[in-house]
């Protein structure tokens, strides 16, 4: 698990970014940090089932978060389609 400082920033950085997804009538719910530094997420709204919600995840979200804070590793959609995920990147 995080600690809580990075949890913080984490958390913080996405409320920096929900206005982009609720501007196209999107939003995310944070669900945890794993051990590996993962960070998990549910896409919600308008991002649920859109073709690009996974370009949106890696390139915008996970962009934004790893450059906010460099320990995330990853960014993952917990509640993603069997279809989205085995998509590679």
């Amino acid at each position: 698990m995080a600690d809580l400082a990075m949890e913080d920033l984490v958390k913080e950085a996405l409320e920096m970014f929900r206005p982009q997804l609720q501007a196209e009538g999107g939003d995310l719910e944070f669900v945890c940090i794993d051990e590996q530094n993962r960070v998990h997420l549910n896409l919600v709204g308008a991002c649920m089932g859109c073709p690009m919600a996974f370009m949106t995840l890696k390139m915008g979200i996970e962009q934004y978060l790893k450059d906010a804070c460099p320990q995330v590793t990853e960014v993952i959609q917990d509640n993603a389609s069997p279809m989205d995920e085995g998509m590679e990147f």
